[in-house]
């Protein structure tokens, strides 16, 4: 019996790692059988910009694991190109530095693919290569992993079609070069059917924080043809059509909630920043700077703690209601202020009905994503999202270096549903002491008993910003 079970899970495991039981289910819901035809089997390459992985990092990476487990195994799967693909190819973009990050004076000195690449006057070492077949498809997942730099990426001579951007679908975009920044991930449909040859794979950094150019091949890898020669490439390429966030729209669920106006939700809060020099740099959001709790916020919540006003950090707490329309309009900054900047939200998609390098609004179809850019000064970036998704969610630049001088807010979203959908909770883990900021370390106990592994090894031990009442 149990070595029958063992053959049956092993058979399971097989079918899902090649994809054919996405297939199989496809077919018995009498949908899109001859899209998955196109599925001969799934091959992952992990493509990697190499970099020092922060805590935003290795949430980002964490998410990105999901999202790739999640959609191999969608009942939803989308039919024309988006089941067209051959292969599967997720590539990780990041940066290399040479001092740790609480230390960075510098900007990265090399992008690495693959644990591949070269720096500004270094030696020729190799290149990560990606290797294709003429004919076949891809599915490239491409994921800003970087701490601060956007990419601009591109493959010489080969167009990419867009299908979905942050784990949302969009209904399909060719480009043919595209700005990643920082945790935004997109995946795109490449068509191997060009020449037999080497073409350079290029992920170009912002220019005010990465080291552009391509110079003895930084900033590149090998997009290698079977049968091509073992020699690095020749290609140059100018691109025409980049891609352009206000062309991309949600495939499902397009419509945003809420009037189709500027200000028609339910709440509107406007996410206004600044940078100041007291001595050291910190940033406001709404005139506050967001620095971490002793005590998490769902921690503080679930001790009964429901007002925005006593939640700590003061100022920095945004009560949202449940099942509401929310509009935020995220203020832009120029160079000067360390802009343009990712804003990233979890535990919601949301519509971005105006994008931060346009001044057009989109009630109609914008896409749906997590991550984005808000522009330079004129920008307005405006999100919507409902919120039917209790807990403490984290609004935050995804620059880690920003994050960690403020630029931050927490929406404690629908609490006392949070804690409704949250009575298994042992109790032991719950202290009246941690209602309001901890005075000793016992105070915190409960939590450290929560999260036992994280505080064994928290390079602080633990010991973070103490607030006063």
């Amino acid at each position: 019996m149990l070595r029958a079970t063992s053959i049956v899970r092993g058979l399971v495991s097989w079918l899902e790692r090649t994809g054919i039981i996405r297939i199989i289910v496809r077919a018995l819901q009498s949908e899109l059988i001859q899209g998955y035809l196109w599925a001969i089997k799934r091959l992952n390459i992990v493509t990697a910009f190499v970099g020092p992985l922060s805590s935003t990092t290795l949430m980002t990476l964490s998410k990105t694991r999901m999202m790739l487990t999640m959609n191999q195994r969608s009942l939803h799967w989308p039919t024309g190109e988006y089941s067209k693909m051959t292969k599967n190819t997720a590539i990780l973009s990041s940066f290399r530095y040479h001092e740790p990050a609480p230390l960075r004076t510098q900007r990265p000195v090399a992008t690495l693919i693959n644990g591949l690449g070269r720096s500004v006057n270094g030696t020729a070492t190799k290149l990560a290569v990606i290797n294709v077949e003429k004919g076949k498809r891809y599915r490239f997942r491409v994921i800003g992993l970087s701490c601060d730099p956007s990419f601009n990426f591109t493959i010489h001579h080969h167009q990419m079609t867009v299908i979905e951007a942050d784990g949302e679908y969009t209904t399909p975009l060719v480009v043919d070069s595209m700005e990643v920044w920082a945790g935004q991930r997109y995946s795109v449909i490449v068509k191997a059917d060009q020449e037999i040859n080497n073409y350079w794979i290029r992920a170009d950094p912002w220019f005010t924080r990465g080291r552009p150019g391509f110079d003895g091949g930084r900033n590149s890898a090998i997009f290698r043809y079977k049968g091509a020669p073992d020699v690095e490439p020749k290609t140059t390429f100018i691109s025409t059509k980049p891609l352009k966030e206000v062309n991309l729209h949600a495939l499902y669920n397009a419509t945003p909630p809420g009037k189709p106006h500027p200000g028609g939700a339910d709440l509107v809060i406007p996410i206004k920043h600044a940078i100041f020099h007291d001595p050291n740099p910190r940033f406001e959001v709404n005139n506050v700077t967001m620095k971490p709790p002793s005590v998490p916020i769902f921690l503080q919540v679930m001790n009964g703690t429901f007002n925005a006003a006593d939640l700590m950090p003061k100022g920095a707490v945004y009560k949202l209601p449940p099942n509401k329309v929310i509009e935020l309009v995220i203020y832009g900054s120029g160079a000067v202020d360390g802009g343009p900047h990712p804003w990233h939200l979890h535990g919601h998609s949301f519509w971005v009905v105006r994008s931060g390098n346009s001044t057009d609004y989109n009630f109609v179809n914008p896409v749906r994503r997590d991550t984005v850019d808000t522009g330079f000064d004129d920008g307005r970036t405006t999100i919507r999202f409902v919120t039917d998704n209790a807990g403490p969610w984290f609004l935050h630049c995804h620059i880690d270096w920003h994050l960690e001088i403020g630029l931050a807010v927490v929406f404690a979203e629908d609490p006392e549903g949070m804690v409704k959908q949250n009575q298994t909770l042992p109790r032991t883990f719950l202290s009246s002491e941690s209602i309001t900021p901890p005075t000793s370390d016992n105070a915190l106990a409960p939590y450290r008993e929560l999260c036992p592994k994280f505080y064994k090894n928290d390079p602080d031990n633990g010991n973070h910003t103490e607030y006063p009442e």
